[in-house]
C-alpha cells in the first residue's frame, strides 16, 4: 500500500465522515455563535482536504490556496469575535 493509496482510501473518507458531521452542526446549531464556530470548522477542514489532495496530485500551488483559505477564516473569526464584544458592551 502506496503513500497515495493510503491518503485516498483512509484519511480521505475520514475527512469526508468529519465535514458530514460538522455541516450537521452547522444547520442544527442552537446559536449563532455555534454556527461561526461550526463554519470556521469547515473551512479548517476545507484546508485540510485541499492539503490532502495536494500530496495525492503532487503538485504545491495547491497550498497556496489552503493557505489564502486560513487565512480568510482566521479573519473572519476575528471580525465575528470583535462583533460579539461590540454587541455585549452595548448591552
Amino acid at each position: 500500500m502506496t503513500v497515495e493509496d493510503y491518503l485516498i482510501y483512509v484519511i480521505m473518507p475520514i475527512i469526508s465522515l468529519s465535514l458530514i458531521f460538522i455541516f450537521i452542526r452547522f444547520l442544527k446549531g442552537p446559536s449563532v455563535s455555534d454556527r461561526v464556530v461550526a463554519l470556521d470548522l469547515l473551512i479548517t477542514v476545507g484546508v485540510g482536504v485541499i492539503g490532502v489532495f495536494s500530496l495525492i496530485a503532487n503538485d504545491p500551488i495547491f497550498l497556496d490556496v489552503a493557505m489564502i483559505l486560513a487565512l480568510i477564516a482566521f479573519l473572519s473569526t476575528v471580525a465575528f469575535a470583535y462583533y460579539l464584544l461590540k454587541r455585549n458592551r452595548d448591552d
